[in-house]
This record gives structure tokens, C-alpha cells and sequence, in this order.
């Protein structure tokens, strides 16, 4: 019993904060939610925030998991930015996105959330790193822009669309950031042609690369057009 009783706190949870948002998700609302007593909140959990980041972790572990599997195949930029896709819709429609960002929300004014979250952002952070680095790591555009650095900024990306979801109630317009994307992938594949010798975790770039990226020519690789 004590099993289910978690299990159903923690799912109530991640309903009253995807539906109603942090404000209202007390141990009162989620009790409701769940059909038990709120004093369980505290029994279980010892208090609402640890509830809250218990449904948050169910959450990204579900989608880590569903993910992983997205981009497993992904070995272009083209099929990149078709998962990347579908893992954005899979999170909006799922609720993931909201839940995140309700918690990110809520650490502004409480400022003993964000080691919490912090915390949980990171394997996020993690698994784009690690699939940018499989697809384009040793290529003139990792050296262009670093893996960690598009990880930094795909979170960033990922936080702002929930917001900004407030303007753009019918994600319209974050679908055609997301087209923009799939549009740009193909014309930068000239610059994720791997040198020879270079494998994909291999993170420096080599002097022809260098040489490539500026106009030049080398005999380690092929030449590449002036990015000006």
C-alpha cells in the first residue's frame, strides 16, 4: 500500500504541476489529485518540492529512455534535426517541457531549488553533448561550435520555447524555428566532413582544418569555402 501511495502522489504531482502549474501545487491540491491524505506528502517525501522533483525524475527518466531511442539512428545533421523534432513535439504534447520549466520557473524566487535542478539539467546537458559529439565530432563544425556549447544552447532554446509559448499559443512559430533548423542541416554538410585519420569523439581540429575554415588549401583534407 505504502508503494501505491507513493506511486500515485508522485504521478498527482506531475499532473497539478503540468495543469495548474507551481503556485497551486500544494500538498492540499496534489492529495486531491492522488485521493489520499496531504499528511502523506510529508510522510513519504517531507515536503511538496521533493514530491515535485520525484515527478520531475519519473518524467525524465520516461523520456531519457524514449530519447535515446530517437536519436539513436541520427548519424546526419539532416537526421539530426528531424529528431531533434520530434523530441521537442514528444515533450510538448508529453508535458516534460512544462513540468521542467514550471520548477525552473519557480527557482527565481526560491533560491533553494536551483541546486535541485541544476542537478537534473545536467545528464540532459550530457546526452546532447554526447550525441553532437557521435555525429559531428572531428569535423570543421565541431570546431566551430562545440558540442558542450550547443548542448548550453539547446537547453537554453529548450527553456525559452515554453515561455514563449505564452505568445506563441500555437507553436507556430517555435515549428518554424524547427524548419529553419531542418533547412540549414543539408548546406552545412560540407563542413562536417571528417579529415582523415579523424575519428568522431576526437575533439581538436587539425592544422588543415584550420587552413580549410579560412580559404586555404591542405593536403590533409579537402578545401573549404571562406565562412565570410
Amino acid at each position: 500500500m505504502t508503494v501505491e501511495t507513493k506511486e500515485r502522489l508522485i504521478a498527482a504531482a506531475g499532473t497539478v504541476l503540468r495543469t495548474q502549474g507551481y503556485g497551486k501545487a500544494s500538498a492540499r491540491t496534489i492529495a486531491k489529485e492522488a485521493g489520499v491524505n496531504s499528511a502523506l506528502v510529508f510522510y513519504h517525501f517531507g515536503g511538496v518540492d521533493p514530491l515535485l522533483f520525484a515527478a520531475l525524475d519519473r518524467s525524465s527518466a520516461e523520456r531519457m529512455a524514449l530519447h535515446s531511442a530517437t536519436v539513436a539512428d541520427a548519424a546526419t545533421l539532416e537526421e539530426l534535426a528531424e529528431a531533434a523534432t520530434r523530441i521537442y513535439r514528444d515533450d510538448l504534447a508529453g508535458g516534460h517541457l512544462t513540468l521542467f520549466s514550471e520548477l525552473v520557473a519557480a527557482a527565481v524566487a526560491k533560491p533553494e531549488l536551483r541546486e535541485g535542478i541544476r542537478a537534473r539539467a545536467e545528464p540532459w546537458q550530457d546526452f546532447i553533448e554526447e550525441t553532437l559529439e557521435r555525429v559531428i565530432g572531428g569535423t570543421p563544425l565541431a570546431r566551430l561550435t562545440p558540442p558542450r556549447d550547443l548542448a548550453n544552447a539547446a537547453i537554453a532554446f529548450y527553456l525559452g520555447a515554453n515561455l514563449f509559448s505564452v505568445l506563441d499559443t500555437d507553436h507556430s512559430r517555435t515549428e518554424s524555428v524547427f524548419a529553419m533548423v531542418r533547412r540549414l542541416a543539408p548546406r552545412a554538410k560540407l563542413l562536417t566532413l571528417r579529415l582523415p585519420g579523424r575519428g568522431r569523439a576526437v575533439r581538436p581540429a587539425a592544422e588543415g582544418t584550420a587552413q580549410g575554415l579560412s580559404g586555404g588549401s591542405s593536403a590533409a583534407g579537402p578545401s573549404l569555402p571562406p565562412l565570410a
